[in-house]
């Protein structure tokens, strides 16, 4: 399906943490790569594998299969999204890493981008990493612009989700599959999450 929502003790246990306000920043980061490790191991399952043989201690080869280099693409959306990037590196520690740079315009809540450091040439699939899926916008703007630079696989990993992203997200590029921990009810008149977890970015680094 496009939207995986996870659904795992493991899983809950984390959200609820990064949902209390009593969880200082230094834990928050720490949760949060705890949960990007989950939510990748899902997405991962996406993946093709490649198929190789290995030599084991008894001097026999075994089967196996492995993953292709530089595959996946991990694309954070900054700031926020780098709080998920070392949770899914451990998960995928052979991924190639590009950066794209999105500020919020507070009156129009649409991306304005300031930053786009991607490799020269892309691999077939991407994780874009951005750890609140709000109103879609910096989500959306990041697929397509994978997309138009030829990466046919687009994976959207959140910690939470709204419905009105998943809807423009879903509705623009109807192709892109999205991972989330939770599925939360609306967006406020402020374009934040609720109930959610408040501002992410400011969560994990600090108000800026």
């Amino acid at each position: 399906m496009a939207l995986t929502v996870v659904d795992h003790p493991l899983v809950s246990d984390r959200v609820a943490r990064l949902r209390a306000t009593t969880t200082a920043s230094a834990e928050f980061r720490r949760v949060t790569a705890d949960l990007s490790t989950f939510l990748a191991y899902e997405a991962a399952g996406r993946l093709g594998t490649v198929d190789t043989t290995v030599a084991t201690p008894l001097g026999v080869d075994a089967p196996a299969r492995t993953l292709p280099e530089r595959t996946p693409l991990l694309v954070p959306i900054l700031r926020a999204g780098l709080g998920l990037l070392d949770g899914v590196l451990a998960a995928i520690p052979s991924a190639e890493v590009g950066l794209i740079g999105l500020a919020r315009n507070e009156e129009t809540h649409e991306p304005e981008p300031y930053c786009l450091r991607l490799p020269a040439e892309l691999p077939d699939v991407a994780f874009v990493l951005d750890p609140m899926l709000a109103t879609g916008g910096s989500m959306a703007w990041t697929c397509r612009l994978l997309r138009d630079r030829g990466v046919s696989s687009i994976v959207a990993i959140s910690l939470i989700a709204a419905p009105e992203g998943v809807e423009r997200v879903l509705g623009e590029l109807p192709d892109v599959a999205i991972v989330t921990a939770a599925l939360d009810t609306h967006l406020n008149d402020d374009a934040f999450i609720v109930p959610g977890l408040g501002d992410a970015g400011d969560r994990l680094y600090g108000r800026v």
